[in-house]
């Protein structure tokens, strides 16, 4: 965070966070100096006011996802009588203007069950081939700004970042952190695809006007899956009978996501 604030205000001598390291213990203070105002007759200390908003947005974000978790153990009580309820919530959850972090992982929950029903066969020898079901794995927390992948696939290797910008810069920067290792994107977005690709390609032409460059970036990313794509899929996963695992898998990924214990 002082590193991102020095961006900002390169002048500026104080920094936003304090740390201290004592007897291996470190400790961290918010410097209250960036926190005064001066309106020509006092100084304010507005921190107090900024502790209580703070917490104020912690309660909202709690509440909202109390009752999100709620409205999915609804879901999963009538799951056996009414599927098509449970149906029209998740790909409710498709929506563009859906919560990001809800987007994620809804996508993951999908799309782990839409691999699950892909078989390969791989091996070190030709007459000793091992026969395996895709299967793909969640890494981190949602938009933790970690600089980590969001999904990896085992045993094939495919990496997954999931996006809400068709901005192309952020593209390339998620390739760039794997050394240009393919990448598939997830979307979120109904533009259909082919606009997506030309898209991207235009803007970084037109920033980068290299082609050589643009290309090499371009190739790294295997596949953009949108939100019509992961609908098609989960329309897929409801015909394989998946549908409540998930169901499921949403419940245990946001209780794992907001630090929710059973």
């Amino acid at each position: 965070m002082n590193a991102e604030f020095k961006k900002y205000f390169p002048t500026l001598e104080l920094i936003p966070i304090i740390r201290h390291i004592n007897n291996n213990n470190t400790n961290y203070w918010i410097n209250e100096k960036l926190l005064l105002l001066n309106n020509g007759q006092d100084i304010l200390n507005i921190s107090t006011t900024i502790i209580k908003i703070i917490n104020l947005y912690i309660k909202a974000k709690q509440n909202a996802m109390e009752s999100f978790l709620e409205k999915c153990e609804e879901m999963k009580k009538i799951s056996s009588t009414n599927q098509n309820a449970v149906y029209r919530f998740i790909t409710s959850l498709l929506d563009k203007n859906v919560d990001a972090r809800l987007f994620e992982i809804v996508s993951f929950s999908i799309l782990k069950y839409f691999y699950n029903e892909i078989q390969i066969y791989w091996g070190y020898e030709q007459d000793k081939l091992t026969e395996e079901n895709l299967i793909l794995y969640k890494t981190g927390r949602t938009n933790a700004n970690d600089g980590g992948i969001d999904f990896v696939m085992r045993p094939l290797g495919r990496f997954f970042q999931v996006t809400e910008t068709i901005d192309f810069k952020k593209y390339f920067l998620d390739i760039d952190k794997v050394a240009k290792f393919p990448i598939t994107f997830v979307v979120k977005t109904n533009m259909d695809i082919s606009l997506l690709k030309m898209e991207i390609m235009k803007n970084a032409y037109e920033i980068y006007g290299i082609k050589q460059i643009v290309d090499t970036y371009l190739q790294s990313i295997e596949e953009l899956i949108n939100i019509p794509i992961l609908v098609e899929r989960f329309n897929q996963n409801v015909t394989n009978g998946y549908i409540n695992n998930i169901l499921d898998e949403i419940i245990t990924q946001s209780k794992v996501e907001f630090n929710i214990e059973d």
